[in-house]
């Protein structure tokens, strides 16, 4: 009866350990993402189209939000275990204590964020006074300050008009203001409507100023570093599709965004995206210049008061 009983322990340890040891069932990763209708996260609903996600095991949800904020505060609590963010956001958030790193550089924009105004506005001098759209602490406030700045004024020597950048050209259209400060497909759209409107500014006045990145809370990538380096597979690969198939691409995105291809027939033009190759050399060579740049404006504006470290924020292991 003795000999029965330790035979029994025995074979129930032995179970025990085989049970502990056995490989567990795995399922694809759940990654909930924060977006905006903006073509530069292109990449992103292509691979959600081609089903690139699960190609590589994971399963995301791509969430739209409609204003910097609101994407902002639902990454900020948690909501997201990743976002699309513009880099000055990006540095306003991590600023503000939101553990974050910046795993990807999506893409920089030159026409595609854009101050439009009225017949009568030729000039950043002639914005005295007048009356200005803008999205506050979005790529637009960004873009907005930095051009006030580098002609010798600042908000105080304008109207401020606060609201979001997608009402920022219809406001401009119906008179409501004089000068809009916003981003494609707005853009495009402001100007296939109205013939009185014109490009008065745009991004590209200082190259890198307007551009996004791809974040991951920390606690994410520290518990999920496979399912980071899936991600940036993933975009790689919807790159790599946007390169081969750029009518298909584009169509994509442009559905995605809410607006048809012929509306962002140029708006494509004014973006430049970035695949792996190019990341793994700007991340750490050219962009921790440009970085600091956006840090310096963003600081000036009032974004933030102290720049925080920026080599802490960016980081490039996912990458190796």
């Amino acid at each position: 009866m003795k000999t029965s009983r330790i035979l029994l322990v025995v074979l129930l340890i032995a179970l025990a350990v085989m049970s502990a040891c056995a490989p567990k069932p795995s399922g694809p990763i759940k990654v909930r993402i924060g977006t905006q209708p903006w073509i530069g996260y292109g990449p992103w609903w292509i691979a959600q189209e081609k089903g690139l996600f699960a190609k590589y095991g994971l399963e995301v949800e791509l969430v739209d939000f409609v204003q910097d904020t609101e994407v902002n505060a639902a990454f900020a609590s948690g909501e997201m275990d990743a976002a699309n963010l513009a880099t000055h956001t990006a540095i306003k958030l991590f600023a503000n204590g939101v553990d974050l790193k910046v795993v990807l550089l999506e893409d920089a924009s030159y026409e595609a964020d854009a101050m439009l105004a009225s017949a009568g506005v030729q000039s950043i001098a002639d914005l005295k006074g007048k009356g200005v759209a803008y999205e506050e602490g979005s790529t637009s406030d960004l873009l907005l300050n930095y051009a006030l700045a580098q002609n010798g004024m600042s908000l105080a020597d304008i109207t401020p008009v606060p609201m979001p950048a997608s009402d920022a050209g219809s406001a401009l259209i119906a008179g409501q203001v004089d000068v809009a400060v916003t981003y494609e497909p707005y853009i495009s759209a402001a100007l296939a409507e109205s013939q009185d409107v014109h490009v008065l500014y745009t991004a590209g006045e200082r190259p890198g100023l307007i551009s996004d990145v791809f974040v991951v809370s920390d606690k994410f990538a520290q518990e999920n570093p496979e399912a980071v380096k899936a991600l940036l597979k993933v975009w790689d690969e919807a790159m790599a599709f946007y390169k081969s198939n750029p009518d298909e691409a584009k169509s994509i995105i442009a559905n995605a965004v809410g607006s048809s291809l012929e509306e962002l027939a140029t708006a494509f033009d004014g973006v430049q995206f970035y695949d792996l190759s190019a990341n793994q050399s700007e991340l750490s060579g050219g962009f921790t210049e440009t970085i600091q740049d956006v840090a310096e404006v963003s600081k000036s504006i009032g974004l933030f008061e102290t720049i925080p470290d920026l080599k802490t924020m960016v980081d490039t292991s996912f990458l190796k």
